[in-house]
């Protein structure tokens, strides 16, 4: 049967989350390895596609628990950072050895809050992520359990999924759950119930279907899905809510199976330049000679070689405002250095930034995907 055309077989960057229930038998513990088998064909018709995937992946914890012998109920916050010690372990070796079968790389990561949220770390793990994806491999994600405290963790994946997505501007989100989709009634207790198959606004008569509840495995319910819809749809990107129960859930969906899409406004990168221009408060300010002005004018990266003085002080990861030598606006954009090493390699090429800072840095003191044009740009642009 053909794949139908959906947000998922036309994405180019592509968020998976697998709920726990999903993959760990709820009642044995055990990892459900044929499950798992069949998600990996589907991530290896994805790639062959060309379509970069990664994927969030909960079941650390539920895992951890069997070894450890530990009955159901609630873990003490020591007792879960150990289930999940224990259980990533065999998480990644699961995932490693379905991808592996399929000569496809596995890597795996693991992110608390701090490494989405805070913009230097957000930098490192953006940069490392699209490296790994680049190269081919697919990483597979974890809230870092082992570590991670009420107070600096999300504490479910379908947020950390989504804060992932827009951190990468991906351009689909899909969240594989126990159910298959938003219901606009509790299907419980109406069997009248039907799934809303495409959300293009989250209204208070959206959030009214939500009911809260949470898994007995997993931490999050329909209302934390809803949330990651709001971060995934603000991001720019698609986002689903589907059944992953079946065999083959990514084909299931390309094939027509019922899901709910939640549609964005603006595509990734067209949100992620709204995020930068109008949404973060710019640390320092960059003057450019008139040939990086031309070079921002056919959409390159500002190269240290453009450089011809900075002002104010910031860090690695903060806005800074860039400049024409008049002193026009002309764009905004986040800094691959902090305004100590700017000034030190400011007016040299990218080929002698190891040599004057004592590593190797990125070659772009902006690089383009993390810089927008900005209306003062008119002065120079026209």
């Amino acid at each position: 049967m053909a794949a139908l055309k959906t947000p998922l077989t036309g994405a180019k960057r592509i968020v998976i989350k697998i709920g726990s229930s999903l993959l760990v038998d709820q009642d044995s513990g055990e990892l459900k390895s044929a499950w798992l088998s069949a998600l990996a064909d589907d991530i290896a018709q994805l790639k062959a596609r060309g379509q970069e995937v990664l994927i969030v992946s909960s079941g650390a914890i539920a895992l951890g628990r069997r070894v450890l012998g530990s009955k159901p109920g609630v873990l003490k916050l020591e007792e879960d950072q150990a289930a999940a010690a224990i259980g990533q372990v065999h998480l990644a070796h699961a995932f490693q050895e379905a991808l592996d079968q399929r000569d496809i790389v596995a890597a795996q990561i693991l992110v608390t809050l701090g490494d989405t949220e805070e913009r230097r770390r957000y930098l490192n793990a953006r940069n490392t992520i699209t490296t790994l994806l680049r190269i081919g491999a697919v990483p597979v994600i974890n809230e870092n359990d082992t570590v991670a405290t009420s107070e600096i963790r999300y504490g479910d994946n379908d947020r950390l999924a989504a804060r992932v997505t827009s951190m990468i501007s991906a351009d689909c989100l899909v969240l594989l759950s126990n159910v298959a989709g938003l219901y606009n009634r509790p299907p419980d207790i109406d069997a009248a119930a039907e799934i809303v198959k495409e959300v293009k606004q989250i209204t208070p008569e959206i959030e009214a279907m939500v009911s809260g509840e949470i898994s007995t495995m997993g931490k999050g319910g329909m209302a934390t899905k809803l949330v990651a819809a709001h971060i995934a749809m603000g991001a720019g990107a698609y986002m689903a809510i589907a059944d992953g129960t079946k065999s083959h859930p990514l084909m299931a969906i390309e094939n027509g199976d019922p899901c709910t899409w939640f549609l964005p406004s603006a595509t990734p990168m067209a949100a992620r330049k709204k995020w930068i221009a109008g949404s973060l408060e710019p640390r320092g300010r960059i003057v450019i000679d008139e040939g990086a002005v031309k070079a921002l004018k056919l959409g390159k990266s500002l190269l240290p070689a453009g450089i011809r003085s900075v002002e104010g002080s910031f860090g690695r990861g903060d806005a800074v405002v860039i400049t024409s030598p008049e002193g026009y606006e002309l764009a905004r954009g986040l800094s691959a250095y902090d305004d100590g090493d700017t000034r030190l390699i400011q007016g040299h090429k990218s080929s002698e930034i190891e040599g004057i800072l004592g590593y190797r840095g990125r070659t772009e003191m902006v690089h383009r995907d993390d810089l927008v044009l900005t209306k003062g740009s008119n002065h120079e642009f026209g």
